[in-house]
């Protein structure tokens, strides 16, 4: 079961966040022993794990591995400690970036396209400006996803660009754990690390289920779950300069929908769609939506 609630100050929005029960593999299940649970943080987000039919010793191993692929992932991602992503903004240029960096970019540039820019990481100084009552014309000036030069052997910005990926990071870091305890031999997983990824199904045999609800707490419908994962996003689940929505429109304007829900194989892709979704009319988020056949709008409210 899921709801939104809203995370920690972020760029982002109203995140999902699940009470999440972990299928151990057979290999590993031993009878009587409790549920096993973890809590942490997640980009900025509380995160819970419970593993169910692991023994304590075969429980803090997994987590353990856990915390560390949690924290690469800050080490890239993070707006609030030292990490690539914060050299680069200080910068303007990160040499030689992680593959997962690389990837993760690559795909905020396939949304980036699909949602006719609406989804730009490189908002961030406008939405440093909007949070903090600044020169909102000249941040606009600064943003452009097609002036961020990406390679291999360098991540380029010109003078003056910031980027953020908290509209994707927290989706890729579900993925990272479920790659993670895929190979960790977990077949039937729920994980709530500020968005939703599951495996499988439930220990009933029935597919996970996850509640979507507006920012007053009201469930409006309820998302079946098998090897997908999903993200939500209310512009107002955090509001910042005194009464302005957090999820910014590079282009200007207002969000369109108090809250858009989407479903994907890769959580990151829910993240970024589900973000941008709240800007774009119905059409142009079927439009969108025909780039990524796998991907699912599950509400737009």
């Amino acid at each position: 079961m899921s709801s939104v609630k809203g995370p920690h100050l972020t760029r982002r929005r109203f995140i999902v966040s699940a009470a999440c029960a972990l299928g151990a593999p057979a290999s590993a299940a031993e009878p009587g022993h409790a549920l096993q649970e973890w809590t942490g943080r997640a980009m900025g987000a509380d995160a819970r794990i419970v593993l169910a039919g692991a023994s304590p010793g075969r429980a803090a191993r997994v987590f353990a591995k856990l915390e560390r692929v949690l924290n690469v992932v800050e080490d890239h991602f993070s707006l609030y400690r030292d990490s690539s992503l914060t050299r680069l903004n200080r910068t303007g240029l990160l040499g030689h970036p992680a593959p997962a960096m690389l990837a993760v970019m690559r795909l905020a540039g396939e949304v980036h396209s699909a949602t006719g820019g609406l989804f730009d990481p490189t908002v961030q100084p406008l939405w440093l400006a909007t949070a903090t009552s600044g020169d909102v014309a000249a941040a606009r000036a600064l943003l452009g996803w097609e002036r961020v030069r990406i390679s291999e052997a360098e991540i380029a910005l010109e003078p003056g660009m910031q980027l953020t990926f908290n509209g994707i990071a927290q989706g890729h870091a579900a993925d990272e754990v479920a790659s993670l305890l895929k190979s960790e031999g977990f077949t039937n997983v729920l994980i709530d690390t500020g968005e939703i990824a599951a495996l499988g199904a439930r220990p009933d045999g029935a597919a996970w289920q996850a509640a979507i609800t507006l920012p007053d707490g009201r469930e409006i419908r309820r998302a079946a779950l098998s090897n997908m994962a999903l993200a939500v996003s209310s512009p107002s689940g955090t509001l910042i300069g005194g009464s302005k929505a957090h999820i910014i429109n590079p282009m200007g304007g207002a969000p369109l929908w108090r809250i858009a829900a989407v479903s994907a194989p890769r959580a990151a892709l829910a993240d970024a769609l589900s973000t941008a979704f709240c800007l774009m009319p119905r059409q142009a988020v079927e439009a969108a939506l025909e780039r990524f056949p796998a991907a699912r709008l599950e509400s737009l409210s």
